[in-house]
């Protein structure tokens, strides 16, 4: 590095811990970002009736409520099958969770992509609210991917 004066007043020492805390303050940041898919998980569980608490108006999971107005008589045939699907998707979010937090980006991809596919959905059955909810983990797993790209072009 001193030939190119990169980090220019700086030891080649300083400048190696320099990097490494950018390294470390870029891995926290996005296994912090990766936090957000269990706070997702436990927010679709208040929206699905799982547990007992249930607010509908905040937080809603958007092709559920599709197929609850367009496929009304499909769960009343099936009941285990509305319950299976939540269940599903709840497992997909810690499973998303879980490698995102392993440093695949991969993982803050495919959350992005569920869940803009599932705020297209939310704009069909205009639920404002849910869909800045849903915005705001967007923005987050965005960051998160964001995190792990420049981790990754770090160099060691």
């Amino acid at each position: 590095m001193d030939i190119l004066n990169v980090g220019a007043g700086r030891t080649d020492e300083e400048y190696r811990e320099a990097q490494e805390r950018q390294r470390d303050e870029l891995r926290e940041d996005s296994q912090g970002d990766a936090n957000y898919f269990f706070w997702a998980a436990g927010l679709a569980a208040t929206s699905s009736g799982i547990l007992p608490i249930r607010i509908n108006f905040l937080i809603n999971i958007g092709i559920f409520d599709l197929l609850g107005i367009y496929g009304r008589r499909f769960g009343e045939v099936y009941p285990f099958v509305a319950e299976g699907t939540v269940a599903m998707w709840l497992i997909v979010l810690c499973g998303l969770g879980f490698a995102a937090r392993k440093g695949q980006r991969w993982a803050f991809l495919a959350g992005i992509v569920l869940y803009a596919a599932d705020m297209v959905a939310l704009l069909m059955i205009f639920s404002v609210w849910a869909f800045g909810v849903h915005g705001f983990f967007v923005f987050r797993w965005f960051q998160g991917q964001k995190a792990l790209k420049a981790l990754k072009q770090t160099p060691v």
